[in-house]
């Protein structure tokens, strides 16, 4: 049975997404199944995969609707991990499911009949703390929380810790943090090595090593629709995903 890991954090601009694409790639490229949940109506994602939304059939909004299976929009692409597409229509499934019963179990219904298929699962949530997140933690074995190092990154983790609480007493009691992902790291500066402590000293966060860098090559591997890790194998972003993926393995 696969693991799953969500990838949360409500504060937009972490490189969530680039974490998630990149750690996909890298648990593959060691031998692994995998399969990337693209959870959030942007479908970032589901377009740095090399995927337009825009020209598919359906997607997971079609999935929580109950008009296809899970299996049904499953795209499996050669060498990387396989992907559950999402597309704008997914924002109008937040609302749709609202009003059901059990609306924070959808996601993991739809995800159980593919568990067997993958050694792991990894959810990329949007940056929001709505029900769209709340089924991805709910989904989950474990949350690992990507944030960049600067001074706003407190509060985000803060909440989200939170919100893992409330999740633990309601929908998923073995809901587990892994940990948090330093992302857009500059070890240049002393900002950075400053919050790298306090995030760990004052949420009990433990930060996964190593920090990601920050580098023009991350930020251009999605318009080639690829991970920094195809686009740029020897670059250092690439190198220190490969290594945060060997940590993450040992943890999982």
């Amino acid at each position: 049975m696969a693991s799953i890991v969500a990838f949360a954090n409500q504060k937009g601009g972490v490189a969530k997404t680039t974490s998630v694409h990149s750690l996909g790639d890298a648990f593959v490229e060691a031998g692994n199944s995998v399969l990337l949940v693209d959870l959030d109506p942007q479908a970032c994602l589901t377009y740095a995969m090399g995927v337009d939304p825009e020209t598919l059939e359906a997607t997971l909004h079609d999935v929580f609707a109950g008009r296809v299976k899970t299996k049904d929009i499953l795209i499996e692409l050669e060498d990387q991990p396989a992907l559950l597409p999402s597309s704008i229509d997914l924002a109008g499934a937040e609302v749709h499911l609202l009003t059901k019963t059990g609306r924070e179990f959808v996601l993991a219904r739809a995800l159980n009949p593919l568990i067997d298929q993958f050694d792991y699962l990894f959810v990329d949530c949007g940056p929001s703390l709505g029900i769209l997140t709340i089924n991805g933690l709910t989904a989950a074995d474990m949350v690992a929380i990507p944030f960049q190092c600067d001074t706003l990154s407190h509060r985000g983790v803060g909440q989200l810790l939170e919100t893992v609480a409330d999740v633990r007493s309601f929908t998923n009691e073995t809901l587990q943090v892994l940990g948090g992902i330093a992302t857009l790291f500059d070890g240049r500066t002393k900002l950075a090595h400053q919050v790298l402590e306090s995030v760990e000293e004052q949420h009990g966060l433990e930060v996964l090593p190593p920090p990601i860098p920050k580098s023009v090559r991350v930020a251009e591997a999605p318009g080639k629709g690829r991970s920094v890790l195809r686009h740029a194998k020897s670059s250092k972003p690439a190198i220190a995903y490969r290594q945060l993926a060997a940590t993450i393995a040992r943890k999982l």
